[in-house]
C-alpha cells in the first residue's frame, strides 16, 4: 500500500477512536479494543506464526472437530475457491489449523498470512473476519478498510463461528480473499455458504459426540437445522446444540439432571409425534437385531427389561414372532 493510502487508512481510524462512534458501531468498537491492545494501524511487521510443534498442538486440542469439518471444509472450497478464495478453519485462539486453496494462489495468501498457524487473534492482528468473530461470538465480514491494520487493508474476510456439543465456542470458518473486485453481493454469498458449513460441522460434531442417541430437530419457531437435541433411551434430553439451547433457554445447569423431552417440548403435538415414531424405531430395530429377545434387546439398548416393556406397551409395539 502506498505511503498516502497508509496515512489515510491510519487517520480514519484514530478519528473514528477519538469520536463517540464505539457506542454505535460494532466496527469501531472493535478498532477501540485493538488500539486497547496498544496496536498501531501503521504497524508492517507480517502477522505472528506458530512454531511446527505449536501448531501440532494447537491441531490436536481440536482433532476431533477437524476430522468431522472435512467434507464441510471440501464442499465449502468447492463454491468459493475457483474465484481466489481460500477457505480457512481456525480455532478458538485464531489459530488457522486447517486450510483449503488453490495451489496457483498458495505463495500469496501464504505472503498475507492466510496460512495455517498465523495467528489472526484480535489481540494480534487488530480487527480482522478471525479474531473479531471469535470476541463477538458472531457471523460477520471484514472487508478491506475495515481492518484495523493497514497492511491487512486488501484483504475480505467473511467469518462464522462454530460451537462444540455443549454450546461452547470451539472455531471459526473464515472464507478469505484478497481481489480488489469482491462485490458486495458476492461476498454476501460467500457469508450464507460459510454459515451454512459451520452449521454442517456443528451438527456432525454433535452427532459424533453423542453416537448412542437420538437426535432430533427441536420444535423451534424458524426449525433451524442447527437446532437439535440428543436423546438418550430413556427419553431424557442429554445435549443440545447451542441453537437450541438459546431457543428453548438451557444452559448448562440443564444437564446436570436431564430432564424428560416431553417435559422440555412442553407437550407440542409435533415433537410428540416425533418423538413417540423416533422411538418406537429405535425398539424395532434393537428388538430385530434380538430376535425378537426382549431381555437380550434390553441390555442392547442399555435400559432394563422391564422399563422396555413398559415402552413396548406404550407403544402397541410386540415382539416378532
Amino acid at each position: 500500500m502506498r505511503g498516502t493510502a497508509v496515512t489515510e487508512h491510519a487517520d480514519k481510524v484514530q478519528a473514528a477512536l477519538k469520536s463517540s462512534e464505539a457506542a454505535r458501531s460494532a466496527l469501531v468498537a472493535s478498532w477501540q479494543r485493538s488500539s486497547h491492545h496498544h496496536l498501531d494501524p501503521t504497524h508492517r511487521s507480517p502477522p505472528k506464526r506458530l512454531t511446527e510443534s505449536e501448531l501440532v498442538f494447537a491441531r490436536q486440542r481440536i482433532e476431533p472437530l477437524i476430522a468431522v469439518a472435512q467434507a464441510s471444509l471440501d464442499r465449502l472450497y468447492l463454491a468459493v475457491g475457483g474465484v481466489g478464495c481460500c477457505v480457512l478453519l481456525a480455532d478458538r485462539d485464531g489459530v488457522p489449523v486447517e486450510r483449503r486453496g488453490a495451489l496457483a494462489d498458495d505463495e500469496t495468501f501464504h505472503d498475507w498470512g492466510l496460512w495455517t498457524g498465523t495467528v489472526w487473534s484480535e489481540e494480534s492482528e487488530g480487527t480482522n473476519g478471525i479474531g473479531t468473530c471469535l470476541v463477538e461470538q458472531r457471523p460477520l465480514t471484514i472487508h478491506r478498510g475495515q481492518h484495523f491494520l493497514t497492511r491487512n487493508t486488501a484483504l475480505s474476510c467473511t467469518t462464522t463461528p462454530i460451537f462444540d456439543h455443549e454450546g461452547k465456542l470451539a472455531a471459526a470458518l473464515d472464507v478469505s480473499s484478497c481481489r480488489a473486485d469482491l462485490t458486495e453481493g458476492f461476498v454476501n454469498l460467500i457469508a450464507l455458504a460459510v454459515g451454512d458449513a459451520a452449521r454442517r460441522i456443528e451438527a456432525d460434531n454433535f452427532r459424533l459426540a453423542f453416537p448412542d442417541a437420538r437426535i432430533m430437530l427441536a420444535p423451534v419457531a424458524e426449525r433451524s437445522a442447527g437446532a437439535l437435541l440428543a436423546i438418550d433411551a430413556d427419553d431424557l434430553v442429554i445435549g443440545a446444540t447451542r441453537s437450541a439451547r438459546l431457543a428453548l433457554g438451557l444452559t448448562a445447569e440443564s444437564f446436570a439432571k436431564p430432564m424428560p423431552a416431553a417435559d422440555l417440548l412442553g407437550g407440542s403435538v409435533v415433537a410428540e409425534r416425533e418423538l413417540r415414531e423416533a422411538e418406537r424405531a429405535v425398539l424395532q430395530r434393537a428388538l430385530a437385531r434380538a430376535g425378537g429377545n426382549v431381555a437380550l434387546a434390553a441390555r442392547m439398548l442399555g435400559i432394563s427389561r422391564a422399563t422396555l416393556h413398559r415402552k413396548m406397551n406404550r407403544l402397541d409395539l410386540h415382539r416378532a414372532t
